[in-house]
């Protein structure tokens, strides 16, 4: 890569029953034709071992991730209570993956790693252990500090980021947990995060409306008139380059996405839907608002395939890269600074 961080990646496996230590052995496998950083994996051996059979670097610091990345897939291991069986979630893989993501994140915010990157986890199964968290994006602003209110979920792909102001709640609800104040919230997050991560200095942002043809003026809906416009002359009198309400319906376009460069939108399908259209196999879940860089492919655990050979490491792939240079550019803008 142009410029790496100074300290190795740290990727959680997630839950050692899904695709995550498959993806990210071929990540290893495939990392000078994918591109990547070093970067170190954490999880139970034993779950890379049902599914891959490339060279492991078990190692106890992961500043030797760097040295021993030409050798083996550094891995600092945690064991599970148990083995798991690719494909069979269990409450001992639930634990593994909470406690690889929290060391992941605990090496981050001590600057022991440059960036956490985050496997796929079941939710389910997490539930089952006590898990009180609507997923790990909440989990992680949690252990950094910060109030969830502050940081927003973005989807990034080659041409497209798009962030949703409301995120995995029953469609019925969305209307009635938007605020005013929660997508200027969400719309801050992403335009500071678009400066921070990416190096736009000027960042342009496009805001949907929540209902067919962003309303048509009341006649479908109250929602832009009582929440979304307010929202949207606050931002502008901050001095953001915002627009909208937009239709959602016409926003997704080639030349559309060419005039701004992040969505927001009201509600979890409305953003997820036109990301994994354009860039299903490329989406990068991009935590923002928070102290440190992290991110995660745009996939679930696929268990249904978990030991098949059959999982694509592309999104994992996309993840770590883009974990680096996000990571690289907060870097240069504390170097300028």
């Amino acid at each position: 890569m142009s410029s790496l961080p100074a300290q190795p990646l740290a990727v959680s496996l997630g839950d050692p029953a899904g695709i995550g230590p498959e993806v990210v052995g071929k990540c290893w496998d495939y990392r000078a034709r994918l591109d990547l950083p070093p970067f170190v994996a954490i999880g139970d051996p034993r779950s890379l071992a049902a599914v891959w059979d490339g060279p492991i670097a078990t190692i106890d610091d992961p500043r030797e991730a760097d040295s021993a990345f030409d050798i083996g897939l550094p891995l600092l291991a945690l064991a599970s209570a148990e083995p798991d069986v690719p494909g069979v979630p269990s409450v001992a893989g639930a634990h593994c993956s909470l406690d690889s993501l929290e060391l992941a994140v605990g090496l981050a915010r001590s600057g022991s790693a440059s960036a956490v990157v985050t496997g796929p986890v079941s939710k389910v199964q997490l539930y089952a252990i006590g898990f009180s968290h609507p997923g790990q994006t909440e989990f992680v602003a949690e252990r950094c500090g910060v109030s969830s209110s502050n940081v927003a979920m973005m989807l990034a792909g080659p041409t497209l980021r798009t962030v949703p102001v409301t995120t995995h709640i029953p469609l019925a609800d969305a209307s009635s947990l938007l605020s005013t104040s929660l997508i200027e919230a969400r719309a801050r997050a992403t335009l500071r995060g678009l400066q921070r991560n990416f190096g736009i200095a000027d960042p342009r942002l496009a805001i949907a409306g929540f209902n067919p043809h962003a309303g048509e003026g009341g006649a479908l809906g109250r929602e832009e008139i009582e929440i979304i416009i307010p929202a949207i002359d606050n931002l502008r009198a901050e001095g953001w380059d915002v627009t909208g309400p937009h239709p959602a319906d016409t926003m997704f376009h080639a030349a559309a996405r060419a005039r701004y460069d992040a969505a927001l939108c009201m509600y979890h399908d409305q953003a997820l839907i036109p990301l994994k259209a354009l860039h299903f196999d490329e989406g990068v879940n991009l935590t923002l608002g928070l102290p440190i860089v992290r991110t995660a492919p745009d996939h679930g655990t696929a268990f249904d395939i978990a030991g098949l050979d059959r999982a694509e490491p592309t999104a994992m792939a996309a993840a770590i890269r883009m974990a680096a240079s996000c990571a690289a550019q907060r870097a240069a803008n504390l170097h300028r600074a």
